[in-house]
């Protein structure tokens, strides 16, 4: 019997469950939808919830333009105490009977704000000589885990009840000592969460770690978007019949050049067009480095570049 495939492209935003890793979740995407292609755009830990794009059929071409977009994380962090995991199903590593208030967290939250220089969790996916630095972890083989750049553009106090007002700034006294905080950081790829949770609490002496960890943020796609994955699991959706999001939605923040019909079938094709053909001025705002989405009729059918004069596809969508 021949495999079932359904042509299905475009992305589809699940908020993830807690307590299921985001491959778990793709391979049951898998067998429900029966896509051709199918991927995620940016892993989130198993105790981690929220906005994780699922790519389907020509989306995944357009992965990592997501995963190298701004992320926002909303988490809780529980002062007094520092975990092997830097979250609640580590083990307790140090304690502290001090408590921060808010102005000292205010204090110190400049100094995680822009580029700045972030040691991972030894429980992280990273690979050290080639092993992912968890694997080690478990085995009683802790790995020293160097400080990499990341870069964050925002990290603010946020009410815990969320409805009462728009800004912690609006909520908290200064001086209320804080058990655990609720946070939102605005960040780049390659920041973890946990990280920020243990060295605030450092920074802070009092120690901490993260007990609630949220995405509701991943390139273009917001919590609004997404879809429970239960709520798939009970209907037949082996079929056209979801609400898909469009495949070059993932690429709003790239520039874009129109393309007419003749260039268009030049591009599918491979071929690459003069840079004569366009406004010169408009071109002169890309570099080589830059990613052009070339758009025909309000749909972006290729990425390219600019190379030796012309504009050159290197992905067709």
């Amino acid at each position: 019997m021949a495999k079932i495939q359904n042509d299905l492209n475009g992305w589809l935003i699940i908020d993830k469950p807690y307590d299921m890793g985001s491959t778990n979740v793709v391979s049951k995407l898998k067998w429900l939808l029966k896509p051709k292609k199918i991927g995620h755009a940016g892993t989130l830990d198993p105790l981690a919830t929220g906005v994780l794009p699922i790519a389907l059929g020509k989306a995944t071409k357009t992965i990592p333009f997501v995963m190298d977009g701004k992320k926002t994380y909303r988490f809780i962090v529980k002062w007094g105490s520092q975990t092997s995991t830097d979250d609640a199903e580590g083990e307790i590593t140090n304690r502290s009977d001090n408590r921060p208030t808010v102005a000292q967290i205010k204090a110190i939250l400049p100094n995680f704000i822009g580029d700045i220089m972030q040691t991972p969790p030894a429980y992280s996916a990273l690979k050290i000589d080639g092993v992912r630095a968890y694997e080690l972890a478990r085995k009683g083989n802790i790995p020293e885990m160097k400080p990499r750049p990341v870069h964050i553009d925002d990290l603010r106090i946020v009410p815990m009840d969320l409805s009462c007002c728009q800004t912690g700034d609006m909520y908290f006294q200064d001086d209320t000592l804080q058990q655990e905080t609720m946070f939102e950081v605005d960040c780049g790829k390659g920041t973890y969460v946990r990280s920020l949770g243990r060295e605030m609490g450092q920074m802070l002496g009092c120690f901490g770690h993260i007990t609630m960890l949220r995405r509701i943020k991943c390139g273009p796609f917001l919590e609004s978007d997404t879809i429970l994955l239960a709520n798939l699991e009970k209907n037949d959706y082996n079929t056209n019949a979801l609400s898909i999001i469009p495949v070059d939605t993932a690429l709003s923040d790239i520039s874009v050049l129109a393309v007419n019909e003749v260039q268009m079938k030049r591009l599918m094709n491979g071929q690459t067009i003069s840079c004569k053909e366009f406004d010169v001025e408009l071109l002169k705002e890309f570099t080589p480095d830059t990613v052009i989405g070339l758009q025909f009729e309000n749909h972006i059918m290729a990425l390219a570049k600019i190379e030796r004069g012309g504009i050159k596809p290197f992905r067709i969508l």
